[in-house]
């Protein structure tokens, strides 16, 4: 089978998506084409004139079995700038939604980026989301954002596209379930400069939270959070991890002033090996995000040996037990208060087990989608 695969803004989450998938059928002959994660408006907007009217043009017009698109492909103008695909059938991956999406102080709030989602979602032939939530407020959003326009709107829009919606999670790489970890003597040499010089006590908590260091994060929360441990007394150290921006919170900067002595990884983490031997080094993973449609960074802590501990709120209850979901600040506090009270007795804290979302297991049912589009056999 010929198929070709279009990232348009090819995020970190999406790269992972795609390369597992071309890994998971080398027996299908892919062609994939990208666009560089950045100018989110002109990106998810300009996707289809960059593609149809620039290098890749030729490669649109020739011969496709299937047609796999992320939902920031523009894929309404796309096939009306190279009609030689509007046959093709056509799945489209939504790895997040406009709808649920938090809007950052200050930004223009335009919904040209939900109206390009419903386009996109009503020209795909099988829509395949990465949690029932993502999938859920997409149909709702696009259905509260459809009253508010004065006349000629459609019936059943919405029924269309919830007809042909089906929820598939981007699944772990194989080798993370199989990975060794060898340092038995793990000694934190890569720990940050200005942060806790002294020794990681075996009574000590160790909380790793990983992300880019952008508003939607939650570092406010994290912030509140670690106020609240700091006021009870509780023994910690927090690895605060990723990808540092000019313009990210000034939250993050308030966290290293004031918790410096709790701190032991600050920053962006290079290697991969060396980030997952801090996960299994650590006791919990924190997510303090705003906005999560599936979370791969919490499942791949937790694959590592954390303990994830998470908001009661977005996609999380599809994955994770009520009690290690927090409800806010306070009870954040109280679960992490009560898993130092257990390291510090030696009990085991709860895990949380994501081989049943490896490729291994959702190989088939990636195959049964892929193939029954392909086939023009959609269930």
């Amino acid at each position: 089978m010929k198929v070709l695969l279009l990232s348009a803004y090819d995020a970190d989450s999406h790269k992972r998506w795609r390369k597992g998938l071309v890994a998971a059928f080398p027996e299908w002959q892919w062609t994939v084409l990208t666009l560089p994660p950045r100018y989110f408006s002109w990106r998810i907007r300009g996707n289809s004139l960059s593609w149809a009217r620039g290098e890749a043009a030729q490669i649109l017009k020739q011969q496709w079995d299937l047609i796999v698109a992320t939902s920031m492909t523009d894929l309404s103008a796309l096939r009306g700038l190279v009609p030689e695909i509007v046959g093709v059938p056509t799945v489209v991956y939504f790895h997040e939604n406009q709808f649920a999406y938090p809007v950052s102080s200050g930004a223009f709030q335009s919904i040209e980026p939900q109206l390009l989602n419903i386009y996109t979602a009503l020209a795909g032939d099988l829509l395949l989301f990465n949690s029932e939530y993502n999938r859920r407020t997409l149909i709702e959003g696009a259905a509260k954002l459809l009253k508010r326009f004065p006349d000629c709107v459609p019936v059943g829009i919405c029924e269309e596209i919830t007809s042909k919606s089906k929820v598939l999670p981007v699944p772990l790489e194989d080798a993370l379930f199989t990975q060794e970890y060898t340092q038995a003597d793990f000694c934190w040499d890569h720990r940050w400069g200005q942060g806790y010089q002294g020794e990681v006590s075996k009574d000590t908590l160790i909380i790793s939270w990983a992300a880019r260091w952008e508003y939607d994060k939650g570092a406010d929360r994290l912030l509140q959070i670690l106020r609240g441990l700091k006021e009870k007394k509780v023994k910690f150290l927090l690895n605060l991890m990723g990808q540092s921006f000019r313009n990210s919170p000034k939250e993050f900067e308030q966290i290293q002033r004031e918790f410096s002595e709790n701190l032991l990884v600050v920053g962006y983490v290079e290697s991969e090996s060396l980030y997952r031997q801090t996960l299994h080094n650590s006791h919990v993973f924190l997510s303090t995000a705003y906005h999560e449609f599936q979370g791969l960074a919490v499942m791949e802590a937790a694959v590592a040996g954390c303990t994830p501990l998470v908001p009661d709120e977005q996609c999380y209850p599809e994955f994770y037990p009520e009690e290690l979901r927090y409800l806010g600040g306070k009870d954040a506090v109280a679960k992490v208060d009560a898993m130092v009270n257990k390291v510090q007795c030696m009990d085991r804290l709860v895990k949380v087990d994501f081989q049943d979302i490896s490729w291994d297991n959702y190989k088939y049912k990636y195959f049964c989608a892929l193939e029954g589009v392909a086939s023009n056999i959609i269930g």
